[in-house]
This record gives C-alpha cells, sequence and structure tokens, in this order.
C-alpha cells in the first residue's frame, strides 16, 4: 500500500507501516526528528491527491478544537483577540476537514476530544473512536479519538490493568497531562505510542511482503 503519515515529525508510525512492507511516507511543516528521507517538509494538503492508499493523519492543529482550550474562545490569552481566537478555530476546523475528507479510500485522522464549536465547523463529522495507550501495552493514560473513514476501529492488543487512582503508579502513567511547561511540551504531549502505532500497522495494512508471498 501507498501510505502517507500526516503531520508527524517523530516517525512512530511511518516507521510501524514500513515495518510491514508497505511504501510509507510522512509529511509536516517541520523536519523528521529520525532525518529519514522519506520525511516531506511542507503542507499536507499539497500532497492529498497524489494517489495514496491509507492516510494517517496524527497531529493535526488541534489547540483550537479540543476541549481543554475550549474556553481561549471566550477569554483569550494575553495579547490575542477573541476575534483572533475564533479565525484560528476556523482555520483548524477547515484543515481538520481538508484531511477528513480527502480523495483517498482509508482515512484516520486522529485528535484530541472536540468541543462542539469544533464539531459545528468540520465537514462531515463523524462520531470517533476513542482509545487508550494502555490498551496496546503502553502504561500511560491519554484518551485519543481517531475519525476512521474506510477504516475498521482498532481491536486491544495487550491491554493493562491501569493503576489506582492517587497512587504513585497512577501519576506516573498520567505522564502526559503533568508534562512540564516548556518549547517542547506540545511535541511531547503529541507523540504516538509505539503500541499504538504497531496496532494501526497491523490492523489496518496487514504486512504486504507476507501477502504477496501467499
Amino acid at each position: 500500500m501507498n501510505i502517507l503519515v500526516g503531520c508527524e515529525t517523530s516517525g512512530v508510525v511511518r516507521r510501524a507501516f514500513a515495518a510491514n512492507g508497505h511504501d510509507v511516507w510522512s509529511v509536516d511543516l517541520l523536519p523528521s526528528e529520525d532525518g529519514s528521507n522519506r520525511h516531506i517538509i511542507g503542507d499536507l494538503r499539497d500532497h492529498l491527491r497524489d494517489g495514496w492508499d491509507l492516510l494517517a493523519v496524527m497531529h493535526p492543529p488541534c489547540t483550537r478544537l479540543c476541549n481543554s482550550g475550549v474556553r481561549w474562545l471566550h477569554v483569550p490569552p494575553p495579547g490575542r483577540t477573541k476575534e483572533e481566537m475564533w479565525a484560528d478555530l476556523d482555520a483548524a476546523a477547515s484543515f481538520f476537514s481538508d484531511c477528513l475528507n480527502a480523495p483517498i479510500p482509508r482515512v484516520c485522522v486522529e485528535n484530541p476530544i472536540m468541543h462542539s464549536h469544533a464539531r459545528k465547523r468540520v465537514r462531515g463529522w463523524i462520531k470517533p473512536q476513542t482509545v487508550q495507550p494502555w490498551w496496546f501495552g503502553e502504561a500511560a493514560f491519554k484518551a485519543t479519538c481517531l475519525y476512521l473513514r474506510g477504516l475498521s476501529p482498532l481491536v486491544a492488543t495487550d491491554r493493562l490493568v491501569p493503576p489506582a487512582s492517587g497512587t504513585a503508579e497512577h501519576k506516573a502513567w498520567s505522564q502526559v497531562h503533568r508534562a512540564s511547561p516548556g518549547p517542547d511540551r506540545w511535541k511531547n504531549r503529541s507523540r504516538t505510542y509505539a503500541g499504538v502505532a504497531r496496532a494501526m500497522a497491523t490492523q489496518w495494512a496487514p504486512a504486504a511482503l507476507q501477502e504477496a508471498a501467499e
């Protein structure tokens, strides 16, 4: 399969699909962290009509779309106006819509839980599947919504037992939410867990080399 992984610089999802023998490229405005020559620096929307079989958009701009940022629409942060915040929301919803409705038969667009203002602005909004890293052997909490078109919901592969609330282990599992402030906080919070990426590659695009052999 020809697969495009959008809005990812870590290479985690790209490498997971590539390990199954697929032709995979990633694209983002920033360079790839792993220095891969299969990473395109540019606007994802410029590459949606290049004949892909599967599109996985892992971290589209979501600050204005997710529940955690809805407060800024009513009380903007210092130096910003309400008009600017709502304009940012419109731009983010437009980008999300372009990805969700791309001319590609199989599409996954990842996003945190979306607020009502965002849902109303997304063209062809569909109900997402919500997954957790601990479904796939990763000791972490991070509710992630997957908007799927032409793809089946992910099935848990290595479901762990979450620790009790208030324990030290529970705090450790909450590392995403407790990430320290800093210039790379957004990058660390958005990174896809390897277990989730492997499940995507295994369930949505079975090993191409194995299929060819059969």
